[in-house]
C-alpha cells in the first residue's frame, strides 16, 4: 500500500475558505439521533396507526429496511467514498466525501454524516423507495433503514472513539482501524463485517495459505 498522510491527532482540518460551508461539514455526533429518531418514530406511528400493520408484518418489513441499509452502507463506502478520483476537481469532491476522514480519522466532528449532506440523501432514498413500494410496507421498512442509518452512524463514531470490552466490538474497531491503518482497499462494512465476508473484500487472516 501506497503510504499516506494520516493524522492520529483529534485536530481537525480546514475544508472550506467559507464559514458558513465550514460549519456545514462539521457535526457533534449526537445530532444525527434527534434528526432521525423522530423520523422513525413518526414511520412507527403511522405503520401501525394509519397502515394498521401487524406487528409481525412490521417487524419483517423493518428488518428488511435494516438488511437493505447494511448493503447500502457497504456499496456507498467501497465505490463511491473509494472511488479513485482524476483531476484535481475530482480529487477535491473525493477528499470532500471521505478523503479528509481517512487524512483526520479522530477529528470527532467528521465522524458521523452532518445533516447537510444526510438530509438530501435521506429524501433522495425515501422517494426513490416510495417509488418501488406501497405507503403501508414503507412505513414498515423506512424507519428500518433510517435505523441501520443510525446504527452506522453512532458505532463509526465508536469504533473511533471508545475502548471496548466484548469480543465482537473489539472484532469490528480491529476491522475498522484496519481499514484506516493498513489497507483502504478492503474492510469497507462499519457496522456489519457480512458483506466483505460475503463479497470478497474482507482482510485474509495471517498464516492462511492461498495453496492447496
Amino acid at each position: 500500500m501506497k503510504k499516506k498522510y494520516i493524522s492520529n491527532a483529534t485536530e481537525s482540518t480546514r475544508m472550506f475558505k467559507n464559514n458558513f460551508l465550514e460549519s456545514l461539514s462539521k457535526v457533534h455526533y449526537s445530532v444525527p439521533l434527534f434528526i432521525y429518531l423522530p423520523v422513525i418514530g413518526f414511520f412507527t406511528w403511522t405503520a401501525f396507526s394509519e397502515h394498521r400493520l401487524s406487528l409481525f408484518r412490521y417487524l419483517g418489513w423493518f428488518s428488511l429496511g435494516l438488511l437493505v441499509w447494511s448493503a447500502t452502507e457497504y456499496f456507498l463506502h467501497r465505490f463511491v467514498f473509494h472511488f479513485h478520483p482524476k483531476g484535481r476537481i475530482m480529487e477535491r469532491i473525493h477528499f470532500i466525501f471521505h478523503g479528509v476522514h481517512h487524512d483526520y480519522p479522530n477529528d470527532a466532528k467528521r465522524l458521523v454524516m452532518p445533516p447537510s449532506a444526510s438530509i438530501p440523501l435521506a429524501l433522495l432514498f425515501f422517494f426513490f423507495f416510495n417509488t418501488l413500494l406501497d405507503p403501508h410496507h414503507l412505513s414498515g421498512f423506512f424507519p428500518g433503514f433510517v435505523t441501520g442509518y443510525l446504527l452506522y452512524d453512532m458505532t463509526h463514531y465508536a469504533l473511533h472513539h471508545a475502548n471496548f470490552k466484548s469480543g465482537f466490538w473489539k472484532a469490528l474497531k480491529k476491522h475498522h482501524m484496519t481499514h484506516h491503518y493498513q489497507d483502504e482497499t478492503k474492510g469497507f462494512g462499519v457496522s456489519s463485517m457480512l458483506w466483505d465476508k460475503l463479497l470478497g473484500s474482507d482482510f485474509k487472516k495471517k498464516g492462511v495459505s492461498n495453496e492447496q
